[in-house]
């Protein structure tokens, strides 16, 4: 089985089992932003917290947050950790987003995509899976954002070899998967579902939904291959593969993986 089908595969199998994970939780785009740079290197409980004495204060919009000194937005972030830093890096991204855009979110990720995209990295602190992240799931762009739980799923079952780069692993999904911003938004948290429940670094690959599949022994049943499911047709945008997309809200349902 190519490594296209067997992508198609693992998503199918895994929406299967999980069902629709409706990622990410936040009440607004900015706010999935702003959870977007406060989740490195913390986990998504301490995210909440940050954001909920954000929110607490009346401050979680762009030119509150934006007009805050740094000590009192450190204060307030705290439970996400690394709180001086990370209150850096969103005033970084918030000089842009205020300074250039008027807090206008929307248009700051809109127009063209790779450029959308580097206008993010230029960003100090803010790298490639947190403006994927920022694209895709504030933005509802099609970019597929790429984690360790992905590349150690990837390399349990056999899909890669070595350590190939974050571009690369990146390329393979947006041309092996129909580009559509919903889908990658599903797979995506799907992939972050299954490594923290089942590929963890002490894997559970006896109660794991993949077990399955095979792996880099070359175990388990391959099982049929999975049809490609149809791209919808209107309102589609280009994808840094060059595919066409369709641009909706990634939250929403988007193309279905079976």
């Amino acid at each position: 089985m190519d490594r296209r089908k067997r992508l198609l595969r693992i998503g199918e199998t895994l929406e299967r089992f999980f069902g629709d994970p409706h990622w990410w939780p936040g009440e607004s785009p900015f706010e999935v932003a702003v959870g977007a740079i406060l989740t490195q290197n913390t986990n998504w409980a301490n995210v909440e917290r940050a954001i909920g004495r954000l929110k607490a204060e009346g401050v979680l919009e762009p030119r509150a947050l934006h007009g805050l000194d740094d000590e009192t937005l450190a204060d307030l972030i705290r439970p996400s950790g690394y709180f001086r830093i990370k209150a850096k890096r969103l005033k970084a991204f918030l000089d842009v987003l205020c300074g250039d855009f008027g807090g206008e979110l929307e248009q700051m990720l809109s127009g063209d995509l790779p450029q959308a995209r580097q206008r993010l990295l230029g960003i100090s602190g803010i790298g490639e899976e947190t403006a994927d992240s920022i694209l895709l799931y504030a933005g509802g762009r099609p970019v597929f954002v790429i984690d360790a739980y992905t590349r150690r799923i990837l390399s349990r079952h056999g899909i890669i070899d070595g350590k190939p780069t974050y571009g690369e692993l990146q390329h393979l999904f947006m041309t092996c998967l129909p580009c559509d911003a919903g889908l990658y938004n599903r797979y995506h948290a799907l992939i972050v579902e299954t490594g923290k429940r089942y590929c963890r670094k002490e894997p559970r690959c006896g109660a794991c939904p993949l077990r399955g599949i095979a792996g880099r022994d070359g175990g388990g049943k391959t099982g049929p291959a999975v049809a490609e499911p149809a791209v919808r047709r209107r309102g589609r945008e280009t994808c840094s593969s060059g595919k066409k997309s369709s641009r909706r809200d990634s939250r929403k349902t988007g193309t279905p993986l079976s």
